[in-house]
């Protein structure tokens, strides 16, 4: 993300084209499709066994910010490699116009391995919810940037009646305030949206400002294994990482070679 207005772009873009999507594919045949009725896997209770490596491991082409990052590699390949690896959930990215993805790579996903798999994506509106949950995702991300408290409360309620659960992601301390009684999963993203620096200690720090008993997983920027055990050592129990894979011509063995370093 080069630009501050980024995030702006992003969010005109889905509001300028969701009235095409739904009249493209209604709410009602959304509701037909095969994974609509199968049961979500749980994230959070994955987190809070511990008996995995806790990353959340993503499959992402492109970025506004780095340009292309990987497109040699299928996501069936890569999410496979990532539940052998260890993995606690896959991510997947499902923006076309800024990421370079699509539903169905996450379909592709679902049809290849078990795990949770999160929705990553610019959600605004309920429709984007039904989505995730026809394309087969247990998981969608809000991102409190994005939406008001009363936006993040509503749409998480409505997720939650589908059987999804909800990644909050927040990026700045005057965001907490987005965490309400229906949110288990928050995300501190270390990665400033207006400087687009980097800032493990700040994440840290808004991290002891997260109500008690909900699930910490830190976001973005993460490249060590040393970094990780700082974040374990703050109550952090998910770490979801994308980049650190994608640039690598093999995601899968890179994830693989993290997963054996922790």
């Amino acid at each position: 993300m080069q630009e501050p207005h980024i995030l702006d772009k992003i969010i005109a873009h889905k509001r300028a084209t969701l009235p095409v999507r739904k009249g493209l594919v209604p709410t009602a045949v959304l509701e037909k499709y095969p994974y609509f009725e199968r049961s979500c896997n749980s994230l959070a209770a994955s987190l809070r066994t511990g008996a995995n490596t806790g990353i959340i491991a993503e499959f992402k082409r492109s970025s506004p910010s780095k340009g292309v990052i990987n497109d040699a590699v299928t996501v069936a390949e890569v999410a496979a490699a990532y539940a052998a690896g260890g993995a606690a959930a896959i991510s997947v990215l499902t923006d076309d116009r800024f990421f370079g993805g699509s539903n169905d790579d996450l379909m592709d996903a679902r049809d290849t391995v078990d795990l949770p798999l999160l929705r990553k994506d610019f959600i605004i509106d309920e429709y984007q919810i039904l989505e995730a949950k026809a394309i087969g995702a247990d998981l969608i991300l809000l991102i409190a940037a994005c939406l008001t408290p009363a936006e993040v409360r509503d749409l998480a309620a409505f997720a939650h009646g589908l059987g999804l659960e909800v990644l909050l992601e927040l990026h700045a301390a005057e965001e907490l305030g987005h965490i309400c009684d229906g949110i288990e999963l928050v995300g501190i993203n270390n990665r400033s949206l207006k400087t687009f620096d980097v800032d493990i200690e700040r994440s840290l720090r808004m991290a002891e400002h997260i109500p008690p008993g909900k699930i910490r997983i830190a976001e973005s920027g993460i490249h060590a294994p040393e970094q990780v055990n700082v974040f374990k050592a703050h109550g952090f129990s998910g770490f979801l990482m994308g980049e650190q894979f994608m640039k690598h011509a093999d995601p899968g063995d890179a994830f693989r070679q993290f997963a054996a370093a922790l």
